[in-house]
């Protein structure tokens, strides 16, 4: 119904394209036409054990998508859901040449395309704190006139590079992306309040002044935070490792109220800047497990899924008593993200039933004719005609992980470090490829050691 646009609309059952007269605002800065959604999923096609269908998204995205194109795009959401798409799409369409009578016919088409779009990103890196942009033209770079538009730009937004821009480093040899990405976490470390060690929601990148001084870890900042620990893994810096450690002592001394987690003014930490949590932060317990804190990122899953229960779905944001704040819910993955880990830490099969929960809501609220849609108000129940790439990417990537065995896999799960946008990275990128046994046993080690 969509190919090769970007997005499925699943109740209208076409394609969404960016398009002038087709413009939602920052809502279409992820589309580019260059079929979005279908980089965004090649490896979810892995994880499901389908490789004829995945030799066959990878050989339509080599053979019809280009990004040379016209074309303002956000800078955060382009790099985890394309660049971090083509990069994963690489390494398993490599992996599976080698060890599987699929993708013979593969030459490193997706990480030459990965690179050329490295190069096209660059441009936002042009700025005198190293901070990108928010946003880039992918033909053009950035114009003078349009500095003014995109020099503001979120704490996740310019924090969660460094996986994606490292790992195409270590993949093309190409050293410029990773080192860009590094001089922007450098100076976003060095913009926290150095008394609280918590970080503000949105700045400016050319001054280095905060805009937003809001710290929590939810819309704006979330994925920063997850960046710190695992670029600590998947490249081996403690430099990062150090870094997170300052954060989530600030956070839970500062942020986490109990099973809350509750935004604080940057410089006055003591001081709540909201009464309402947004679904973002649903990650959090997930990274908690990562950590290997295990008790509190139980209490924080079981408040989330009590408005689960209340509302069937999480909504954009809710109160502290679990009313609704923001109605919408975008099928996003955050929830299930953390209930897959913590079900892969605990072995509990509670997790398991809030699965089957989510499931069960899914297919009652949001299947439709041609896919799943967004929902626009969860205290009504209605549907949007939207279904974003990462409800594919991410959302039925971890409700399937959640189910399978080890034996349903053609991948060892453990080998992997999931981005953001839930890309596998290979562990291996941290060492020489006679050390990739190593960089195993410390992926293994983080769950046994919880």
């Amino acid at each position: 119904h969509a190919y090769p646009a970007d997005e499925l609309m699943p109740l209208s059952c076409k394609g969404r394209w960016r398009t002038k007269e087709n413009n939602r605002g920052d809502m279409d800065d992820v589309l580019g036409n260059y079929s979005l959604t279908l980089i965004d999923t090649m490896d979810t096609l892995v994880v499901l054990g389908d490789l004829p269908e995945f030799d066959r998204a990878v050989s339509k995205v080599v053979s019809d998508v280009t990004f040379d194109r016209d074309v303002v795009v956000s800078v955060f959401e382009i790099n985890i859901r394309v660049l971090g798409g083509l990069l994963s799409g690489h390494i398993f369409a490599q992996h599976f040449k080698e060890n599987s009578n699929h993708l013979q016919w593969y030459n490193g088409e997706l990480l030459a395309m990965a690179k050329d779009l490295g190069y096209r990103l660059m441009p936002a890196f042009n700025t005198t704190t190293g901070i990108p942009y928010s946003r880039v033209n992918l033909k053009y770079g950035i114009k003078k006139d349009q500095l003014h538009y995109f020099q503001e730009t979120c704490t996740a937004c310019a924090g969660s590079m460094i996986l994606e821009l490292a790992a195409l480093s270590r993949l093309s040899d190409v050293h410029i992306f990773e080192e860009k990405a590094h001089r922007s976490m450098d100076s976003l470390w060095s913009l926290r309040h150095r008394s609280s060690n918590l970080m503000g929601t949105v700045l400016n990148v050319d001054s280095g002044d905060w805009i937003r001084r809001d710290s929590g870890v939810g819309a704006g900042i979330d994925s920063y935070y997850e960046y710190c620990l695992k670029a600590y893994v998947l490249l081996g810096e403690s430099r990062y490792l150090s870094r997170f450690n300052k954060h989530y002592s600030a956070i839970m001394k500062y942020i986490s109220q109990g099973p809350m987690l509750l935004d604080v003014h940057m410089h006055r930490p003591q001081i709540n800047s909201k009464n309402f949590m947004d679904a973002l932060l649903a990650f959090w317990p997930g990274l908690q497990v990562l950590s290997g804190d295990l008790k509190p990122a139980i209490e924080t899953h079981e408040m989330l899924y009590q408005v689960v229960k209340k509302h069937n779905f999480i909504p954009e944001a809710f109160t502290t008593d679990f009313q609704v704040h923001w109605g919408q819910h975008p099928l996003r993955p955050e929830f299930l993200e953390s209930t897959y880990f913590l079900y892969k830490a605990t072995d509990d099969p509670h997790y398991l039933n809030v699965g089957r929960e989510v499931l069960n809501s899914l297919q009652k609220y949001a299947r439709v004719e041609c896919g799943f849609a967004a929902v626009k108000d969860v205290r009504t129940t209605t549907n949007e005609d939207t279904m974003d790439s990462f409800v594919l990417a991410e959302t039925f990537k971890y409700l399937y992980l959640l189910f399978a065995e080890s034996d349903d896999l053609i991948i060892n799960i453990d080998e992997y470090l999931f981005t953001t946008e839930g890309h596998l990275l290979p562990l291996y990128l941290s060492v020489q490829p006679q050390n990739y046994t190593d960089a195993v046993k410390v992926s293994v080690f983080f769950f046994q050691n919880l």
